[in-house]
This record gives C-alpha cells, sequence and structure tokens, in this order.
C-alpha cells in the first residue's frame, strides 16, 4: 500500500494511505487521547476526545479523518486543549469519583486521559454534580454491568455487533436517560447475551468487570483445552492459583478472542474436589497410587478381558477436548494394539 507523508507536532512520520490519523500517530509511538476508539472495532468518532487541528484551519476527530500527503497535524493547539478538556468535564461531571474500589482502578482509559488533559478538582466544582442512580445489573454469573459509570463509548455495543454478531445490547432511551440496555431492559443473564466476556474485557472504564477478579502476579502462555480447536490463552497466576485467562491476541487461532467456557470454566483447576493423582481399588476402597502401579493394574485387567472375552469388549472414547491429532492417536491404539474397532467420542452426546 502506498505511503504518504504527514507532520504530526512537528515530526515528520511515514503513514499508510487510508489509515486515520488516529492509527498513524499510535503506529509511531504518538499519543492521542481517546476513549471509544478501539483496534478491534471501526471507528465511531462519539467520545469527541480525539480532537486535533489540521493545516492549522480545521478541527477533526483524529479517529475518522484519513491522513494524506503532506498533512499538517496539531494535537495540543490551545483550541484543541479546550474542546478536549470540555467533552472530558462533561464525561466525568457525573461520574462516580470511587476509583480506588473500581475494578478499573490503575488501567482505567477515562482516569488515563482526564490526568492526560489536566483535569483538576476546580474544574469540577463549576458542575452541579449529580449521581446517576442506576441499579447495577449483577444477573449475569461472570461479570457485572454498573450503569453509573457507563460513559456511553458504545466499545461494548459494538463488540456485541461487529465481533460477536450476537447484538445482545445496544443504546436505549434518550438525552441524559441514555444508557446501554438489552432488548426490552430485561437482565442480561436473559438476554441473547452468551456471556463470552469480549464486552467487559474491551471497556475503557469499570462499568462491566468480572465478578471477584483479582489481578495476577504473572501471565502464563498455554492453549485452552475446552475443544480441540486451540485457541491461544494467557493464564493470569497469583501465587499457586489461577485467577483469570486473557486470549492470545498473537495466537493465529483467535486472535485474543475466547468463548465463555474458555474465558470462565478455569474454576476446575483449583477446585479442592479435582483428583490429582490416580486411585485404585484396594478392598473396596480407593487410594492414591503411583504412575505405574495403576498404568501396570489398566494393563493387566485389559489383557485379562481379552483373553476372556475377546478384544471387542473393550473400546475407546475419545474427548472433543483434545486435538485431532490426539483423538486419531488413541483410535489407531484401539485398533492396533488392542484389536478393537470400538471407538467413540463426546461430540456426539
Amino acid at each position: 500500500m502506498k505511503e504518504v507523508t504527514i507532520t504530526i507536532d512537528g515530526l515528520l512520520i511515514k503513514a499508510q494511505e487510508g489509515m486515520t490519523v488516529l492509527r498513524a500517530a499510535q503506529a509511531n509511538g504518538l499519543y492521542i487521547p481517546n476513549l471509544c476508539d478501539h483496534p478491534d472495532l471501526d471507528p465511531a468518532g462519539f467520545c469527541r476526545v480525539c480532537v486535533v487541528k489540521i493545516d492549522d484551519w480545521k478541527i477533526v476527530i483524529a479517529c475518522k479523518q484519513q491522513v494524506k500527503e503532506g498533512m499538517v497535524i496539531n494535537t495540543e493547539d490551545p483550541e484543541v486543549q479546550q474542546i478536549r478538556k470540555s467533552s472530558v468535564e462533561l464525561l466525568i461531571a457525573n461520574h462516580p469519583m470511587t476509583c480506588l474500589t473500581c475494578e478499573a482502578d490503575a488501567n482505567c482509559e477515562l482516569q488515563r486521559v482526564a490526568h492526560y488533559v489536566g483535569i483538576t478538582a476546580d474544574d469540577m466544582k463549576r458542575y452541579r454534580r449529580t449521581a446517576r442512580n442506576l441499579p447495577m445489573d449483577t444477573s449475569n454469573p461472570f461479570f457485572d454491568m454498573d450503569h453509573s459509570k457507563c460513559i456511553l463509548c458504545g466499545i461494548c455495543v459494538r463488540t456485541c455487533d461487529e465481533l460477536q454478531n450476537i447484538n445482545a445490547i445496544d443504546y436505549a432511551q434518550r438525552g441524559v436517560n441514555t444508557l446501554i440496555s438489552t432488548c426490552g431492559n430485561k437482565p442480561i443473564a436473559d438476554s441473547r447475551c452468551e456471556s463470552c466476556g469480549e464486552c467487559v474485557v474491551r471497556c475503557p472504564v469499570g462499568a462491566l468487570s468480572f465478578k471477584n477478579s483479582l489481578r495476577p502476579t504473572r501471565h502464563v502462555r498455554s492453549v485452552c483445552t475446552y475443544c480441540g480447536v486451540g485457541c491461544g490463552i494467557h493464564l493470569g497466576v497469583r501465587g499457586t492459583s489461577i485467577v483469570g485467562v486473557e486470549g492470545d491476541r498473537e495466537n493465529p487461532v483467535n486472535k485474543g478472542s475466547l468463548c465463555v467456557k474458555g474465558r470462565f470454566g478455569y474454576g476446575f483447576i483449583n477446585h479442592p474436589d479435582r483428583i490429582t493423582t490416580p486411585m485404585i481399588r484396594k478392598d473396596g476402597m480407593l487410594v492414591e497410587a503411583g504412575w505405574d502401579e495403576a498404568l501396570e493394574l489398566v494393563a493387566s485387567r485389559f489383557n485379562e478381558l481379552i483373553a476372556k472375552y475377546g478384544a471387542d469388549t473393550l473400546g475407546g472414547f475419545s474427548s472433543s477436548r483434545c486435538t485431532n491429532e490426539e483423538n486419531y492417536l488413541l483410535a489407531k491404539w484401539v485398533r492396533t494394539a488392542i484389536g478393537s474397532n470400538n471407538v467413540d467420542n463426546c461430540a456426539r452426546v
């Protein structure tokens, strides 16, 4: 694709033709504050925070304006600063000031933008602050929706539409009463929502937050085991427990997206009822055993059954949580080592 040369705040940079000013700045390590933009979604231009001045006369929003050869862009013009600051002030005029207890604390885009544009306590004194008395939707078993923290950026709506094609939520009502809602304002658990959590991970504030989440101390790269697709994941680990799962954006299979099982189905890993060692029955009781002892017992019982009843008395039952290669190996082992054609898979259940 053709390259163009533009100037941003006195810096000459290269950008791909057709790229937006915001994307061009981000690609070159330059920050333009924004709230409604996300790299996975089409530009929307809702928040009006990413305004810039072009060619010293035209005010535009950077997330929608495409670059052109020779374009001169100013992101810190006094008029731009005033427009941007006013937009942010209006956004936080009725926003809850509970940052220390908010799920998004230290990871909130609104905090970052407010600090960048220079919002002070004195700036907020001229606004009549009123809290939006909207009940939280806690019906979903995996995440909560707090309308009072919502800035109506629309990222969740567009994620559900553009990426998931579910359309479980949309804008509802008008004016100051506008909010993100399900059809008929039903609890989100009773809507079309599939609980994938894609909207939650993209929410720039704390309006959508995971239940009982903890910050991990490290991340471990892995592969989801819930089916044979092979989605890449990053396991959030705290101590010896898994406290969260993130999609691996570099994985070519899922590119960061996850389903409800892949994102939330990790509770079994640290569950106290999980069996972590082989168990064999002795005198009518299940007792722990070593792997060698357990495998020798299974092999001897297989040989006994084959000798007494024939190979067809045994079969193999595989899992859709395994890869195709693992399922193939099991089928081949049953047919060649045991001599039986009794092979099945849980995908048929």
